[in-house]
């Protein structure tokens, strides 16, 4: 299972952001309810906004967003950002439970 690279155009905690790495781990459980595609429709939700990360493990900042809203469903994104890069990396995401 290799990671995936997409292009993107958005703006994440001042980070001008142009490729989104998914590490494919969510399809271990979750490939029934997720799929890239979804992951990359959450990634946009993030576009110009701030996060606080939940640690931090030089040169990475790691994050969770949980009860993310699409399409009338939630979901949590777990990623991260590496100082001074472009890409966010994915390292899970999956469908909560209402």
């Amino acid at each position: 299972m290799k990671r995936r690279s997409y292009n993107v155009d958005i703006v994440v905690n001042g980070y001008t952001v142009k490729h989104v790495i998914i590490d494919p781990h969510y399809e271990l459980k979750h490939n029934s309810s997720v799929n890239d595609e979804i992951i990359l429709r959450l990634v946009e939700k993030l576009d110009g906004r701030e996060f606080r990360p939940i640690e931090t493990d030089e040169p990475y900042l790691y994050f969770v967003n949980d009860k993310i809203q699409l399409d009338g469903k939630l979901y949590k994104l777990i990623w991260l950002l590496k100082k001074d890069e472009i890409y966010i990396g994915v390292i899970n995401a999956y469908r909560r439970k209402s």
